[in-house]
């Protein structure tokens, strides 16, 4: 499996958490930045990441900002892309089995308890299909759609 990984400032040090982890599983993976604390914008990595997948280069993603939020929020706005932001395994192993998410986006100002299992999970758990393929469809439709408001 093939893991693109982004962090802004903030997650810049869980990053390098991520990387070991992955890493130590055998995984390989492309760090697409940022690699210092100094401030950037975590749409610009989210973006990168995003596009990747889609692209097909990297199979998975995992972003690391402060929250975890912005990431995501950036990242699904690339089609074909489904981001989720895993608070624990639990959320990461939904993420997976009901909504095929290939980025999963983790807080860094949550500290580095959960990360290990967050990421055991994420990356060993499919897609469970059946009832599920049907609403990513419907989220497909909606991703497709031209929204104008007047």
């Amino acid at each position: 499996m093939r893991i693109a990984i982004g962090s802004d400032h903030r997650g810049c040090k869980l990053k390098e958490l991520v990387i070991r982890i992955i890493t130590g599983e055998g995984y390989s993976y492309h760090d697409f930045g940022c690699y210092t604390e100094d401030a950037v914008d975590y749409p610009d990595i989210a973006v990168l990441v995003a596009e990747a997948i889609v692209r097909g280069e990297y199979d998975r993603g995992i972003l690391v900002c402060g929250t975890g939020i912005g990431m995501c929020i950036a990242a699904n706005k690339v089609k074909g892309i489904r981001a989720a932001q895993c608070h624990d395994a639990f959320t990461a192993k939904r993420a997976r089995l009901h909504n095929d998410a290939q980025i999963c986006c983790v807080a860094a100002e949550q500290g580095k308890a959960r990360v290990p299992a967050i990421l055991e999970v994420f990356l060993t758990t499919e897609f469970e299909g059946g009832r599920h393929v049907a609403r990513l469809d419907k989220i497909k439709e909606i991703e497709d759609k031209q929204y104008k408001c007047d």
